[in-house]
């Protein structure tokens, strides 16, 4: 049983007695300074008018009763206006050990998703052009949620959705094209500047121009529908390696271009029709939004009678909802906010409930090399690409640094702290608890010492190793709340914490020199649950546990 959840038993019992109920609102959680304890209740403020008693006397009440009530609990006092410290005994967080050991790879995981079918979908860059360093912050973001939403008992699926349509899509075709041109002594002197200039357009060229030469003598509504085609293969080709090394894995690739051939924007349309969203104006359909909570009505075809992106987008979702998620999440670009409003406006109009519907928006990452920004632009061929930054940072070092921090607020990415092999370097200094532990494991093997002994772990007493199990105990709630939150970052800062309170005991106690065997044993043990915990948490995030380093 959890800490939390043995103190909350404790006093519903002993607010039964009393004729009460557990509050609303109410909150059990560490106080602010651990002199104080290890948790702290504040029911006695919230019950203070219903049981008639000043709040610091009812807390008095419940604290008499909670002494006594539990061998494992230490310590009961009362502090300020009304607030409820306990403190627990060794043997209670000696019992976590065990625990630890039994779960295993599952320990942390729970069942609050209960089965809940769940979508997220992220990256879904268009295929004009390699992927850059931003995206690599929302492909860990999405991949790693989606492992948090599993640990946590939902049934997830990750998805793709490739933009292969549209504007953008013609504007490769064009770009490849007049490439291919100037390398077959044909071009015009001045590159359009609303063309992608990335020497990647030229190489894709240079590939179509060996393996046709003819190409140039094309019609040009032909040669520019091969160049889109083979410029899409190409590119995305190159996205999906990039991703797969970056240990990111999808379940479902969606092609926007299947979406307009089966006929679905056009059904999307007719649904909201029918449904009375739409009405049309100076030529063109609009989406009634603002009867949905966004700030203005939106344009859905234009009249011209092309389609907004809005159009497919609704389709899209539509579609999602159709394959059966409970639970949507889309990782977008922080340039998107502006989006979610009518987004949800959709959800609406199709019938599903606007909670089912979440937006993770991603954050600008500020790359830097010796101290200076690197400019970073698609279409003028300025930016780091994700693959670079693996092949020089690492897929574990970027994947931990992306997820360092809240998905939404800006990032600054060092390039030369991140191949550090220092304990400067948040990833290297994580790893590093869980190599140290594994190193103190294969030494024990090699003098012969059986990890399986026992030891006494009563012999456990230094706070130290108590706040190491503190710590671990944390985890379950601390993955739960990560699912819940959609907050990869509480995992990457619970693992700093342990690793810090690892290096911290390593430094300064003997496991195997310990001053008896069983002592010895004890030590192993509790180095082995906390490498469990490392090894969990990191996996979480996508990011390796290595048993040396």
């Amino acid at each position: 049983m959890r800490a939390s959840d043995l103190f909350t038993a404790l006093l519903e019992e002993s607010l039964l007695e009393l004729g009460l109920e557990k509050p609303d609102k109410s909150v059990i959680e560490p106080p602010r300074e651990k002199k104080f304890g290890d948790l702290a209740a504040n029911w006695a403020l919230l019950l203070s008018k219903e049981s008639g008693e000043t709040p610091r006397r009812l807390a008095e009440k419940l604290a008499a009763d909670l002494r006594g009530s539990s061998p494992h609990i230490a310590s009961v006092e009362v502090a300020g206006p009304g607030f409820i410290n306990v403190a627990f005994a060794p043997s209670f967080w000696l019992e976590r050990i065990p625990e630890v050991e039994a779960a295993g790879a599952s320990f942390g995981s729970s069942q609050i998703g209960k089965g809940l079918k769940a979508q997220v979908e992220f990256v879904s860059a268009n295929p004009t052009g390699p992927l850059h360093i931003g995206h690599g912050r929302g492909a860990a973001l999405g991949d790693s949620l989606a492992r948090i939403l599993r640990f946590a008992g939902f049934a997830v699926e990750t998805e793709y959705y490739i933009n292969d349509a549209g504007r953008q899509m013609q504007t490769l075709g064009r770009s490849i094209f007049l490439r291919l041109l100037e390398l077959a002594g044909k071009g015009r002197e001045d590159f359009p500047q609303d063309c992608y200039q990335g020497d990647y357009i030229s190489d894709i060229a240079g590939q179509m121009l060996k393996e046709d030469p003819g190409l140039p003598s094309l019609p040009e509504a032909e040669a520019l529908d091969r160049c889109r085609r083979y410029g899409v293969e190409v590119i995305f080709a190159g996205i999906r390696k990039d991703l797969l090394d970056f240990n990111v894995h999808y379940d479902v690739w969606f092609s926007e271009l299947d979406l307009l051939k089966k006929g679905e924007v056009d059904k999307a349309l007719a649904d909201l029709r029918d449904g009375g969203f739409t009405y049309e104006k100076d030529g063109a359909l609009w989406f009634r939004t603002t009867g949905l909570g966004d700030d203005l009505d939106r344009v859905l075809r234009k009249s011209d009678g092309s389609l907004t992106y809005f159009a497919s987008d609704i389709a899209y979702h539509a579609n999602k909802y159709r394959r059966g998620f409970s639970s949507i999440t889309d990782v977008w670009g922080a340039d998107h906010h502006g989006y979610i409003g009518r987004m949800r406006a959709a959800v609406a109009a199709l019938g599903q409930k606007p909670e089912s519907f979440s937006v993770l928006l991603v954050q600008l990452v500020n790359l830097l090399r010796d101290g200076a920004q690197i400019a970073m632009s698609t279409r003028a061929g300025t930016f780091e690409t994700l693959a670079d930054v693996v092949q020089e940072a690492g897929a574990d070092a970027a994947r931990f640094m992306f997820l360092s921090r809240k998905s939404d607020s800006k990032l600054d990415f060092d390039l030369a702290l991140v191949r550090q092999r220092s304990m400067e370097n948040p990833v290297y200094y994580v790893q590093y608890a869980h190599a140290r532990i594994q190193a103190v494991r294969r030494r024990a093997a090699e003098r012969g010492i059986s990890l399986e002994r026992p030891g006494d772990l009563s012999l456990l007493v230094l706070e130290e190793e108590l706040d190491l199990l503190r710590m671990l105990e944390r985890f379950p709630a601390v993955a739960a709340d990560a699912a819940r939150a959609k907050a990869p970052h509480f995992v990457s800062a619970w693992l700093m914490e342990l690793a810090g309170l690892l290096h911290h005991y390593y430094a300064g106690h003997q496991v195997l020199g310990a001053d008896s065997e069983d002592l010895r044993d004890a030590r192993l043990r509790l180095l082995g649950v906390v490498g469990i915990g490392l090894a969990n948490g990191l996996g979480l995030l996508g990011v390796s546990a290595p048993d040396e380093m």
